[in-house]
């Protein structure tokens, strides 16, 4: 999920347990919320720094682990000094772990959630776990996160200039009638998650009988799919809905032929290139083309449709010269090669 999502899902979390947040509470679970995005800044660092360390290294929990423990002693630190001046006892340092824990747990939860996933047991482990319920950019979410925070605020508000007295139990009770709402949203996403996965496996495509098959949310509706099939010979790629009353046509499907076999694909697969994008790609696609005095080796994840611009969505370029020779290989992000 994107950072506005992040911050507004630890404000709700706030809400909710207002009566027993610690001095700072509120700022630990913001702060904890969103500070594993801080792994975005490797986009700057390049695509092959990108795929090693976006939702990696601080999304991991060994990462989480770590941040928690400077979230919560940056906040004791900040907190003593103010502490002592109001002759107040000072943060504790394990309830301030406990809320950047809750925080950061969240954090997690939703990533794993969206398709891109996180690769959680870095850096025994580079692969990716992703629940796949829902996108990066969830409108539905943001949505509901808005209209739960927001709205009983207005409310408030608007009973203040009435002359009623202050209350901010609607804040709560609305914060944590978001906070299920959220989880039903997911589990909702959950159920249809897995109606569109066995509906894939359960028809041939063009003839061919599906081996392996994923379901990917899409924005617009809850009900919209967009499913990937692994057949012996194929890679079939199709969009449809789970709404009522909706057909489903796998031969509609866009077929991907899985490419022959060659010394220059075999070659390509070889490269420290494509091992290391295979380590984080989940439905990968190679492609050999010809070059003039060689050979072009491509590979990308098809999880990402093909018009896809987000910084994830990366690829690998490899050219040969005609003794398979390496002149040079290259991980590019999708959305500069389209331009």
């Amino acid at each position: 999920m994107e950072p506005v999502t992040h911050a507004l899902t630890s404000l709700a979390l706030a809400r909710a347990a207002r009566k027993r947040l610690p001095r700072f509470g509120t700022a630990i679970l913001i702060v904890s919320g969103v500070a594993a995005d801080l792994d975005y800044f490797s986009y700057f660092a390049g695509p092959g720094a990108f795929l090693r360390f976006h939702r990696a290294v601080l999304h991991s929990l060994l990462g989480s682990a770590a941040l928690v423990f400077l979230i919560a002693a940056g906040f004791c630190w900040v907190d003593r000094g103010s502490a002592a001046k109001k002759s107040l006892p000072p943060l504790g340092f394990i309830a301030a772990a406990a809320f950047a824990w809750l925080g950061a747990g969240w954090h997690l939860m939703l990533d794993l959630s969206s398709a891109e996933g996180v690769q959680l047991l870095w850096p025994f482990r580079m692969s990716s776990f992703a629940w796949n319920l829902s996108t990066n950019f969830d409108l539905w979410i943001l949505i509901l996160l808005i209209v739960g925070l927001f709205l009983p605020a207005l409310f408030r508000l608007v009973s203040e200039e009435i002359g009623e007295r202050k209350n901010t139990e609607g804040l709560r009770r609305g914060a944590s009638i978001t906070i299920l709402l959220l989880f039903a949203y997911l589990g909702a996403r959950g159920i249809l998650h897995r109606r569109a996965v066995d509906l894939l496996y359960s028809r041939d495509f063009h003839g061919r009988a599906p081996v392996f098959a994923g379901a990917f949310a899409q924005p617009a509706s809850p009900f919209n799919w967009r499913g990937i099939v692994f057949t012996d010979s194929t890679i079939e790629e199709l969009n449809f809905s789970l709404a009522p009353g909706a057909q489903f046509d796998p031969d509609r499907s866009q077929t991907h032929f899985k490419p022959q076999e060659s010394p220059a694909l075999d070659a390509g697969e070889q490269t420290v290139a494509a091992r290391t994008f295979l380590n984080y790609a989940r439905f990968p696609l190679a492609s050999v083309y010809p070059l003039e005095n060689g050979s072009r080796f491509e590979l990308r994840d098809l999880q990402f449709p093909p018009a896809d611009t987000s910084p994830a969505n990366i690829m690998v370029r490899v050219d040969f010269d005609d003794s398979l020779r390496i002149r040079r290989q290259e991980f590019s992000f999708a959305s500069s090669r389209s331009r």
